[in-house]
């Protein structure tokens, strides 16, 4: 008789931005085989099963319960033979999103995640903001305060390449401003909103005309800003057109 203690699969599983239609198979496929879902937001990750008809055991891990009882439950889960399925809200966990601690903890019992990859608001938009992306950085979202965003903005110059950053509305002008105000009017920079969904809009140009032509602009959805600090040969730099910004919408 085979007295080998079965033990779980801890899966983490990138799910769409906005579109639905961007789920991998193996997303749904690790879906399906899981016993629990360790959701960062169980409303949001509900309404995604639903979308697919599925019905699974849920529970909540996000950054305030993880430390405090979330991953250890999860791994309790593992060691008891559960399959479990780790996600965020949206795109891929870890990426400015809850997961690291499982991770590290989960690795450190002795359970080594599979990880399923899929879409991200980041790759999405290094594709879409036409900036130089062979070297970039990415900085998550951007202090609040602005001594420390400014701060923040003179490392971003200082390493001479292309930086992403998320930025929520209610900031946008402010991240704006002090990029023109740091690394100069001239900066190339693109704002992508609402990637993938259906009011998805891609902004390119320079700082200083995107705020002229935005700047009264009441911003709303989610954001990723692409930032290109150092100056480009002009061969590149023509086709963004200084002093005008291009603005592309896309209904999806």
């Amino acid at each position: 008789m085979d007295t080998t203690k079965k033990t779980g699969i801890l899966r983490i599983v990138s799910t769409p931005i906005g579109n639905l239609g961007d789920i991998t198979l193996r997303a749904l496929e690790a879906i399906k085989e899981a016993d629990v879902i360790a959701a960062e937001d169980t409303r949001r990750t509900q309404r995604l099963l639903a979308h697919f008809e599925l019905k699974k055991k849920l529970i909540s891990c996000h950054a305030y319960n993880e430390r405090s009882g979330a991953v250890s439950r999860i791994i309790g889960y593992l060691r008891n033979g559960r399959n479990v399925v780790a996600l965020s809200d949206a795109g891929t966990p870890v990426v400015s999103d809850p997961g690291y601690l499982l991770i590290r903890e989960a690795r450190e019992a002795g359970f080594e995640p599979e990880i399923i990859p899929g879409v991200s608001a980041l790759t999405f938009a290094v594709a879409a903001s036409g900036l130089p992306a062979d070297k970039f950085s990415f900085y998550g979202f951007p202090p609040p305060k602005s001594g420390a965003r400014q701060r923040l903005l003179e490392k971003i110059g200082a390493e001479g390449k292309t930086a992403f950053l998320f930025e929520s509305p209610y900031r946008i002008e402010k991240l704006l401003k002090d990029i023109e105000k740091i690394l100069g009017a001239d900066t190339l920079i693109a704002v992508i909103r609402e990637a993938t969904k259906l009011h998805e809009e891609v902004i390119r140009g320079t700082v200083s005309a995107i705020l002229a032509e935005h700047g009264e602009r009441k911003w709303k959805g989610e954001f990723v800003i692409g930032v290109r600090p150092s100056e480009l040969e002009q061969t590149k730099t023509d086709k963004y057109g200084r002093g005008k910004c291009s603005n592309t919408r896309t209904a999806t």
